[in-house]
């Protein structure tokens, strides 16, 4: 278990495998937060928005869906496919960057 020279901080002391798996861990909450500080406000966006907030805009210059006029639909259907599909995303964005991070654990 001996250091080699790449196993350097920058101010040039060793530095310890807890050292790299604490810097790893950092970095892949700093990447996992980012990920969920991208989609929620899409979330906030589609479900807040578009639901309340623009409904009656979005009934006046978008086309009905069905007999539904366009506000409703985003307020009743839309904001829930769009919540699936932003638990698709998060899934996939998670499980790279769980491969990311998770691969050289075993070193």
């Amino acid at each position: 278990m001996t250091d080699s020279s790449s196993d350097e901080a920058k101010d040039g002391s060793p530095v310890s495998r807890s050292d790299k798996q604490i810097e790893k861990r950092r970095t892949f909450l700093r990447s996992s937060f980012k990920v969920i500080l991208c989609l929620l406000p899409i979330w906030f966006f589609v479900s807040y928005g578009c639901g309340i907030l623009f409904r009656d805009w979005l009934d006046q210059n978008f086309p009905s869906v069905g007999n539904a006029p366009f506000g409703f639909w985003m307020a009743q259907q839309g904001s829930i496919i769009c919540f699936v599909l932003i638990l698709i995303t998060y899934a996939v964005l998670m499980n790279r960057l769980d491969r990311k991070y998770s691969s050289d654990e075993g070193e």
